[in-house]
């Protein structure tokens, strides 16, 4: 009679162990759903609040996560009482985004400048002046080294570096992504998004086979289904934007009304075109032909992307935690845990963006050459004109009596 007791006590905690199991998983997954549903919420608020407040938030994003991966090498350092690290580490932070910024301001506000004589001599020497801050920082962190913990300092040395180069960098190349046009902006993000709630639902209902050690509970069903999801939501998502010249056209710095604008013809890109269905879809869809905006083969390419390699920014971050012996960077989210926790494939996501720009869709940019040409003294204007005429009358294109 006492084993059936202990059999029958053993299987009733074995009920009440896994009915707390479902119960926290449940709780966890409301919880991440909901707060999940209020981000995104925030996040179409401020899209409609326009580009430079999109700017904002990735600076803001940049800092805090800055911060969480600079705190988890702080708390190695401080316990060596050893000076200056977080001081340094912020002025590094401080350095990097001027010299960036800075470029973005000479590339894409020439006419502003141009206007403000105190701005010039900052633009004109923007990178020599970026150079002198570094090397007073740089000089600051020898004066700090301490006898017998040389080795330690310069780890955290490169430990500040490798944090800039993930995110000042990083978000440096968003930002360029989004003055390009903001759906470059908004289908890379989406698409890293909806491959983490399609993988995490997925993988919640049917996951059963463990896809790799360092994410114990991502499965190789939450990894398929994420990405089939994603490819197909990127493509749905780039045919609404598509239609719309608040997102297509490239983001520009009107200085006449000190605004950015987005009004522009769209280019080939966003222009609907008639495409041949594959033989064996027609029997399937019933259709020949099919209208389409050629920048849906472009997302098709930017969804994969996202559903395949950018969840190792997500193993590697895993690798990373799991060597500090720490579940997340941060707990500013809750159910989520840190800035840096949601945003760990954003970062690669933004290389391969602004890569397949560069390689695949940009072209020359008139109006970037325009302003360059405002900058130069009137001599040198002069002989640019001349040139281009010159070359315009031996292509054929202007008459040689028009000749000056």
């Amino acid at each position: 009679m006492s084993e059936i007791r202990g059999r029958r006590g053993y299987e009733e905690i074995g009920k009440i162990t896994t009915f707390a199991f479902f119960y926290l998983e449940w709780k966890n997954w409301w919880i991440r759903g909901i707060l999940t549903l209020a981000m995104i919420s925030v996040f179409f608020l401020i899209i409609y609040m326009g580009s430079f407040m999109l700017m904002l938030l990735v600076l803001g994003i940049q800092v805090k996560c800055f911060h969480e991966i600079i705190t988890i090498g702080y708390r190695v350092y401080h316990s060596y009482d050893l000076p200056w690290f977080r001081s340094l580490s912020w002025y590094f932070l401080l350095c990097v985004n001027y010299f960036f910024y800075g470029e973005t301001v000479a590339d894409y506000f020439g006419t502003f400048v141009q206007r403000r004589e105190q701005l010039q001599f900052l633009i004109r020497y923007h990178r020599f002046i970026s150079f002198a801050l570094y090397l007073a920082g740089f000089c600051m962190f020898v004066l700090s080294l301490v006898k017998k913990h040389y080795r330690l300092q310069f780890y955290m040395f490169a430990w500040t570096h490798v944090t800039l180069l993930i995110t000042v960098t990083q978000s440096h190349l968003v930002i360029q992504n989004l003055f390009e046009g903001m759906i470059w902006f908004l289908v890379p993000i989406s698409s890293v998004i909806c491959n983490d709630i399609a993988a995490y639902i997925f993988g919640f209902f049917f996951g059963r086979t463990p896809l790799i050690k360092l994410s114990p509970k991502k499965t190789w069903e939450g990894f398929i289904g994420g990405g089939f999801s994603t490819v197909l939501f990127g493509f749905v998502f780039s045919y609404f934007l598509a239609q719309h010249q608040y997102f297509v056209c490239p983001v520009e710095y009107n200085s006449e009304t000190n605004r950015f604008v987005t009004e522009c013809e769209p280019s080939e890109l966003f222009q609907l075109k008639k495409y041949s269905v594959p033989l064996l879809l027609q029997a399937v869809l019933g259709w020949e032909t099919v209208n389409m905006y050629p920048f849906q083969m472009h997302s098709i390419a930017l969804s994969t992307f996202a559903s395949l390699i950018g969840p190792f920014g997500g193993f590697f971050a895993s690798g990373f935690k799991r060597a500090f012996k720490i579940k997340d960077f941060a707990d500013t989210i809750p159910g989520h845990g840190g800035i840096m926790d949601r945003f760990d494939c954003q970062y690669l996501m933004a290389t391969f963006v602004h890569v397949y720009i560069t390689s695949f869709i940009r072209g020359p940019n008139p109006s970037k050459v325009l302003k360059q040409l405002l900058v130069l003294q009137p001599e040198q204007q002069l002989n640019v004109y001349r040139t281009l005429k010159s070359h315009l009358v031996e292509k054929g294109i202007l008459q040689p009596s028009l000749r000056g």
